[in-house]
């Protein structure tokens, strides 16, 4: 497997998990070395899915704040609960993840709406996050 695939691979991981912390609650997050350990994932697949996860996890406020602010006429509790987490991986990885480009992230995330969600979601997160990645490049100076 490729870097690209195993960095693909952990994004469907980490959208797997936060799907099931989404609808269950904080308390799931005892249960992510577990869910990653599962099925022989290799080790940087289970790091790299890991740090989505926690990142998505503790910058949650921050992330859905963004969302809010772009996502006009959409209730957050509204979304569905795939596109609005496979948009919280891709807000993180905008926000805190340098080695991830900004194309790269959001390219990701459109795919994964395609693959995950409905036929309609890729121009939907491909809309927000195309905003976002303006303001975030905006209040960096950029």
């Amino acid at each position: 497997m490729t870097m690209p695939r195993r960095r693909t691979k952990a994004r469907e991981l980490a959208l797997q998990f936060l799907y099931q912390l989404d609808v269950r609650g904080a308390d799931a997050l005892n249960e992510l070395d577990a869910f990653l350990d599962r099925g022989g994932t290799p080790d940087d697949v289970r790091e790299f899915a890991n740090e989505l996860v926690r990142g998505c996890h503790e910058h949650r406020p921050e992330i859905d704040a963004h969302i809010k602010r772009v996502a006009e006429h959409w209730d957050l509790s509204r979304m569905a609960v795939i596109d609005r987490n496979v948009l919280r991986i891709a807000i993180f990885e905008l926000a805190h993840r340098p080695d991830v480009p900004p194309k790269v992230a959001i390219n990701e995330a459109i795919e994964l709406g395609k693959k995950y969600s409905t036929k309609n979601s890729g121009a939907f997160i491909n809309g927000i996050l195309d905003r976002i990645r303006i303001q975030l490049a905006e209040g960096r100076g950029e």
